[in-house]
């Protein structure tokens, strides 16, 4: 395992794409999805459903979960677990840092309360010790970028409301430290995750105060291949194709892979924020198609001077932590050491 990246891991452009191969892998029928007429995608997948538990779990159970609205216009929400066991300190309950969570799903797929991003935000919950507010942003490509950024902004300022009102969410007002706040996603997540964190350094969240930034294999883009996304084209989990698709249904029409929303390497936006960004932890195996921008965008953090810890394992693929326990352990490890 190459562990804490010092931006030594080389990683490279494959600059004639001759020898890229073609794949015949159907992105459609991988993602589980079908094309509408008007734009619009039917999602064929069915992940069953987890409701919330309300402020009465059952015996053992170690986290309790609430659905609270975000914008009923835009038809966005959060779901809130906080663990049935709390620490104190000195008879009274300590505070507990916030994890502000994104799923994944290509920015296309999935919704909060599934159990494959349910289980994981309870384990974070229950075995960090933290209030996660898991973000129902809105989907591709019925709302392309910028729009789940846009969701992952008012999230942050409604976390603030929640601090500065009287009457805000008890689970928040009563049990989160708003000075320990961390914003985290998993691939597409991750890349919300990120941009979800500049936006946020040029917002006044006080109290609210950005303590870190975690990735898991976060999913950017670029128009040149690079040498792991030319060797997988035809990965099993996110081939050439998926990506293309991908990039074709998120992005604003006319869009190509270098758009700031996606390639963190451009000038952007919010490109002067990333000096201010705070610790961020970033996880990618060697498996993965994306790992090589992975290790690019680390070195340009470092190079930005923000303190970056980074796992990168030799064994693995995109998303194994999800259906590997071993994998996922080792990531709330790697949690439990930077969240603080």
């Amino acid at each position: 395992m190459a562990d804490e990246s010092k931006g030594k891991s080389k990683t490279s452009t494959d600059e004639s794409e001759e020898n890229v191969m073609t794949t015949s892998i159907s992105p459609y029928d991988l993602l589980k999805i079908a094309p509408n007429p008007d734009g619009t995608v039917t999602r064929l997948s069915c992940l069953p459903a987890v409701p919330a538990t309300g402020d009465n779990p059952v015996p053992s159970q170690p986290v309790v979960t609430k659905d609270i609205t975000l914008n009923a216009d835009k038809k966005t929400w959060v779901r809130i677990y906080r663990p049935t066991k709390l620490p104190a300190n000195d008879k009274n309950v300590a505070r507990l840092p916030i994890i502000v969570y994104f799923h994944t799903g290509a920015l296309i797929l999935f919704s909060v309360d599934t159990v494959f991003d349910n289980e994981p935000c309870t384990r974070f919950a229950s075995e960090l010790l933290t209030i996660v507010v898991s973000v129902e942003f809105r989907l591709a490509p019925e709302n392309k970028l910028p729009a789940a950024y846009d969701d992952g902004e008012e999230a942050m300022l409604w976390i603030k409301k929640q601090a500065l009102d009287p009457e805000g969410e008890p689970w928040l007002k009563d049990y989160a430290d708003f000075s320990r706040c961390y914003v985290m996603g998993s691939s597409t997540g991750g890349t919300i995750a990120y941009n979800t964190a500049l936006r946020s350094l040029s917002l006044k969240l006080e109290p609210v105060k950005l303590s870190g930034v975690v990735l898991n294999q976060p999913f950017f883009t670029g128009t040149k291949k690079t040498k792991s996304e030319t060797k997988m084209v035809n990965d099993s989990v996110v081939p050439g194709s998926v990506i293309d698709l991908m990039v074709e249904l998120i992005l604003p029409t006319g869009s190509d892979r270098d758009h700031e929303y996606l390639n963190p390497m451009v000038k952007g936006t919010y490109r002067l924020n990333i000096k201010k960004l705070p610790r961020c932890l970033v996880r990618g195996f060697e498996g993965d198609p994306l790992l090589d921008r992975q290790m690019e965008f680390v070195r340009m953090l470092i190079r930005e001077g923000v303190q970056v810890t980074a796992h990168f394992s030799e064994y693995g693929f995109h998303l194994v932590d999800y259906i590997d326990p071993k994998r996922h352990l080792a990531m709330l490890g790697y949690m439990k050491d930077f969240i603080i």
